[in-house]
């Protein structure tokens, strides 16, 4: 026998389960665990999809990453078992996040934790194959996460600004004469501020969202998912200054009070509608210059 040794897999059965090679009871014991260190967070985390508008798209994020896992189940299920130990550090990083979140009142840190968490926890108990296999819900799922205030106010006014020089340069051409200074337009009758909620920023979210769901359901090419989801930012930032090209015509040529209320909220969601029309335009053009591999040309 030779002098060399080899070092022992972390789990050399192939067992199905979440944490697969624990009792029972030691899985319902870590499962519990992590319910109680991430209960609280994932309830405020719930709610602000329910009350924050720009981030409201966030629900249907965890839903859509589901669903691409139980499309896949078979497959997951039939892959080997590859349990490795460099899962740990994924989860002592997950549980130090959580920690710098929670005494630091800092809600991002302690929301990102739970997804280097999950990656480690999959990796220590299942293996790198089964995380690779699921890599697209999990990064996916950092969707669902609002942005820090910090960070969505620095991407906010730059939209503001970016909106209302399109809408000013693009409203002169309809005989509409504006003077713009900043994030205000003024009009003959009166002035037009694009204030954060005019940003764009909620449809941008929202359309790269389901720009992503889009390119995963209906396109295999990973070259064309992405460039789905990277169309989908400047189609939501044109979309959004037409939105306010719309509000300068209502009032320099009906009303300004139909600028606010019932007509303001129908243009939000009809230059939506507008903006999905045209990504799924995008994916057509695409389709007919590179046609995806095997499929037929057809001839008159």
């Amino acid at each position: 026998m030779g002098n060399s040794a080899q070092v022992a897999p972390l789990l050399v059965r192939k067992q199905s389960g979440i944490f697969s090679g624990l009792p029972v009871w030691q899985g319902a014991a870590l499962l519990l665990l992590l319910v109680w260190l991430y209960a609280d967070i994932v309830a405020r985390l719930s709610t602000q999809w329910i009350n924050d508008k720009n981030f409201q798209h966030g629900i249907f994020v965890p839903a859509f990453a589901a669903f691409v896992i139980w499309k896949n189940w078979k497959t997951l299920r039939s892959m080997q078992l590859n349990p490795s130990w460099t899962g740990l550090p994924l989860i002592a990083g997950g549980l130090l996040l959580l920690m710098l979140g929670t005494f630091g009142a800092e809600l991002f840190l302690a929301r990102v934790s739970l997804l280097l968490l999950l990656a480690g926890l999959i990796i220590l108990f299942h293996g790198w194959p089964l995380f690779r296999a699921v890599l697209f819900p999990w990064a996916f799922l950092i969707l669902m996460i609002p942005i820090p205030v910090i960070v969505l106010q620095k991407v906010t006014f730059p939209l503001q600004l970016l909106a209302s020089k399109l809408a000013s340069t693009v409203l002169p051409w309809l005989g509409v004469v504006v003077h713009r200074e900043g994030n205000v337009i003024e009009l003959a009758t009166m002035k037009l501020e694009v204030v954060a909620a005019c940003s764009g920023i909620r449809s941008l979210l929202s359309l790269l969202t389901l720009a992503i769901i889009y390119g995963y359901l209906m396109e295999d090419r990973v070259w064309v998912r992405v460039v789905l989801a990277i169309a989908a930012v400047p189609i939501a930032v044109v979309a959004n200054s037409f939105r306010i090209v719309g509000t300068g015509l209502l009032i320099q040529y009906w009303d300004p009070d139909k600028a606010e209320g019932f007509f303001h909220l129908f243009e939000g969601w009809l230059i939506f509608v507008v903006s999905l029309i045209l990504l799924f335009a995008t994916h057509s053009l695409i389709n007919r210059i590179w046609k995806k591999p095997g499929q037929a040309v057809r001839h008159a």
